[in-house]
């Protein structure tokens, strides 16, 4: 990696949800709230930009496991405030603490793994893959 990923490094993004981001739209008719994949998203998002000023030019990360509780619904509207922190750090893996919480309550906890890639070498291993 270009620079050390530090623990306790953190990152947060504030996102309001849109009706094309709830459940209803992902196929469970006449929920209006926030959908699960898009709570991850969410989730991963944070995490690529934690981790995004401390990468070479040639770095990438990749998720690799989420443990996510959904706690809560969040309606079209509010506002749903994602927060990561490093937790661990082992060579190229990196592992986060993640929550969310809308305007009113936590809506979500868990765990979340990334790895630090060197994007040339996945592009290449994945063209090798194609043929």
């Amino acid at each position: 990696m270009a620079a050390k990923v530090d623990i306790g490094r953190t990152y947060q993004s504030q996102t309001r949800v849109e009706e094309w981001m709830t459940a209803e739209k992902a196929g469970n008719k006449g929920v209006d709230v926030l959908s699960t994949p898009m709570l991850l998203q969410l989730i991963e998002d944070a995490a690529v930009a934690c981790l995004a000023p401390v990468l070479g030019a040639d770095e990438v990360t990749l998720g690799s496991y989420v443990e996510l509780t959904h706690l809560a619904p969040t309606p079209v509207g509010f506002i749903v405030r994602t927060e990561v922190e490093v937790i661990g750090v082992d060579g190229r893996r990196v592992n986060f603490a993640v929550a969310a919480f809308d305007e009113r309550e936590k809506v979500a906890e868990g765990t979340h793994e990334r790895y630090v890639i060197e994007k040339s070498r996945f592009i290449a291993n994945l063209e090798e893959k194609l043929t």
